[in-house]
């Protein structure tokens, strides 16, 4: 895991609740697209799941 994926990790568990990409990007820093590619990694390896559509949580 590279620090980019780690950041959006640690964003979601920091605000304790799903968030959508562009929150996720404002709170790690980073680009919403960028956001929304780590998550679809993410989301492959089982690390991050969508509880509802757009929004997304740490497992």
């Amino acid at each position: 895991m590279d620090s980019k994926d780690k950041a959006v990790l640690d964003a979601l568990k920091k605000e304790g609740k799903p968030m959508r990409p562009g929150d996720i990007a404002k709170t790690a820093k980073m680009d919403k697209d960028e956001v929304t590619k780590i998550i679809d990694k993410l989301k492959k390896e089982g690390k991050v799941s969508s509880p509802k559509r757009c929004f997304y949580a740490p497992v």
